[in-house]
C-alpha cells in the first residue's frame, strides 16, 4: 500500500454486511432497513456496504426499475430509497450503534441519462461519430473519460461530498480495475484530507492495492466453486490461497460465499455448493480476509433475488442463521489469531476435506471444514493440538493430545479453541 495510507484500525477485524436496500423491506427504504440495525449489530456486523444510493438513469434502463450502477448522477439520491435526511437518520443510526457505513461507488460508467452529459458531453467515451460509448457490452451505461481532468475533479468533488456532508465511512469500488489506478491515488488522498476511510475494491488486481486495503477475493471464489462440482481439489484451493498470502503487508481478501452479482446472476450459496455452505462461510469468517455477509444470508435465503425489479426478502422473526453468524463474528472479534496469526494447513487424507491451525501467542484455534457430499474418518495431527479445547459452536470440550480423531459428515464444520 502507498505510503501515504493505511488502513483504519475499525476495519481490521470487521464483518461486512451487503444491504440490497431494494429488495431488503416491502417498502425498500432507508427508514425501513433502519428497523433491522439493532438485529444486524446483535449479529456481529461491523461495516454496512449500502448498493449504490444514487439516482437511477431512466434511459435504456433494465428491468421495471433499472440498474443500481447506472446512475443519472453522484449527488442525487435515489427517490425509491427516501431523501436526504432519511439518509442521514440511517447513517446518524448505524453510528449510534457502533457500526460504520460504506457506500458502492460506480467509477467506471454512468447510466445513459446522466446530469454531466448535456454540459460535458467531453466527460464521456465516445466513438468516431461522436456517439456516447463503453467498452464492457453493457447497453446500459457509458464510460467515462479519464483523460479529462475536469471530470476527475468533478468526481472526486462528489465522492468528498457524501463523506462531509453525510459523514459516510468509506467506499466499496464497483470494478475498481476498469478505472486508472492514478485516478484511485488521487482520490484517496483528497477525499482523506476530510478524514481517513475505509477502501473496498471490486478487483483483483495486486497493483490495487497501492490504494485499496481490502480486494476481493474472485479466484477463491471460482476454485471453490469447481470444488464443489468435483473439477479439481483442494489442493487447487490451497493454491489460490497461497498466492494470496504473498500479497503485500497490510492487504487483506474480501471473503464470501454470496454478494448480489453472485445471488442474482450465478445463483444462491446453496445452488453452488450445497452442502458445503455452511463450512465455506465458517471458512470466510476463520482464514485470515474480511467476511462478507450479503442480505438475507442468514435466513438462510434460497432464492436469486431479481437485479432490476422488486423481489423482496422474506424475513422471519428469528433468522435461522442469525446465532451461527453471530458465534462467528463474536468469535474472531476476541481472537487475534484469526486477524493476523500464523496459519498451519494440516495434511488430511480425505477429498475435500480442510482443515487449518490458526495461532499467535494468545490463542489456538482448530477448524476442520467437510467441503465434500462424503461421510469421512479422519486423524487430524499437530504439535500445537494439545490440552482443553473447547467447540465455539456447541460450547463442550475435549481433550486433545497432538492428535485428534474427527467423524464427519457432509457439510458438517467444527471450531476448537484452546483453553
Amino acid at each position: 500500500m502507498d505510503a501515504n495510507f493505511t488502513t483504519v484500525d475499525w476495519a481490521k477485524d470487521a464483518t461486512i454486511y451487503e444491504v440490497n436496500i431494494r429488495q431488503y423491506t416491502p417498502e425498500g427504504t432507508f427508514a425501513a432497513f433502519q428497523k433491522h440495525l439493532p438485529r444486524l449489530k446483535e449479529m456481529g456486523v461491523d461495516i454496512l456496504w449500502l448498493m449504490p444510493i444514487t439516482s437511477i438513469s431512466q434511459k435504456v434502463k433494465k428491468g421495471t426499475l433499472g440498474s443500481y450502477y447506472a446512475c443519472s448522477s453522484y449527488t442525487k439520491i435515489n427517490p425509491e430509497f427516501g431523501n436526504e435526511s432519511d439518509f442521514l437518520n440511517l447513517i446518524n443510526a448505524a453510528h449510534a450503534l457502533g457500526m460504520k457505513v460504506i457506500i458502492d461507488w460506480v467509477a467506471n460508467h454512468t447510466g445513459r441519462q446522466h446530469e454531466w452529459m448535456e454540459n460535458h458531453p467531453d466527460w464521456f467515451s465516445r466513438n468516431e461519430l461522436g456517439v456516447f460509448t463503453e467498452r464492457n457490452g453493457w447497453d446500459d451505461v457509458v464510460d467515462l473519460n479519464y483523460s479529462n481532468k475536469e471530470m476527475r475533479n468533478a468526481l472526486i468533488g462528489a465522492m468528498q461530498y457524501w463523506v462531509r456532508d453525510f459523514k459516510i465511512d468509506g467506499f466499496r469500488c464497483d470494478m475498481a480495475h476498469l478505472v486508472p489506478l492514478d485516478f484511485w491515488v488521487e482520490a484517496r488522498k483528497a477525499v482523506e484530507t476530510i478524514r481517513p476511510l475505509y477502501w473496498l475494491a471490486e478487483c483483483e488486481e495486486v497493483t490495487y492495492h497501492r490504494v485499496f486495503d481490502t480486494t476481493y477475493a474472485w479466484a477463491l471464489m471460482h476454485v471453490s466453486e469447481k470444488q464443489a462440482k468435483g473439477e479439481v481439489g483442494m489442493h487447487e484451493v490451497y493454491n489460490v490461497l497461497h498466492g494470496y498470502s504473498q500479497y503485500p503487508q497490510g492487504a487483506s481478501k474480501l471473503l464470501f460465499t454470496s454478494n448480489h452479482d453472485e445471488n442474482s446472476w450465478n445463483g444462491t450459496e446453496y445452488e453452488k455448493f450445497g452442502v458445503a455452505a455452511k463450512p465455506w462461510a465458517v471458512f470466510t469468517q476463520t482464514w485470515k480476509g474480511m467476511p462478507l455477509i450479503y442480505s438475507g444470508q442468514e435466513l438462510p435465503n434460497h432464492k436469486r433475488l431479481e437485479f432490476f425489479d422488486k423481489d423482496q426478502i422474506h424475513w422471519t422473526l428469528q433468522p435461522a442463521l442469525h446465532e451461527f453468524y453471530k458465534t462467528l463474528s463474536t468469535f474472531r472479534k476476541s481472537h487475534s489469531a484469526i486477524i493476523s496469526g500464523d496459519t498451519f494447513n494440516l495434511p488430511v487424507d480425505a477429498h475435500g476435506v480442510m482443515s487449518y491451525v490458526r495461532h499467535d501467542a494468545t490463542s489456538t484455534i482448530l477448524v476442520v471444514l467437510n467441503l465434500s457430499t462424503h461421510h469421512h474418518r479422519i486423524h487430524l495431527a499437530h504439535e500445537k493440538l494439545k490440552g482443553s479445547f473447547k467447540n465455539i459452536f456447541s460450547g463442550l470440550s475435549h481433550q486433545f493430545n497432538n492428535e485428534v480423531p474427527f467423524e464427519l459428515l457432509p457439510g458438517d464444520f467444527f471450531v476448537y479453541v484452546k483453553e
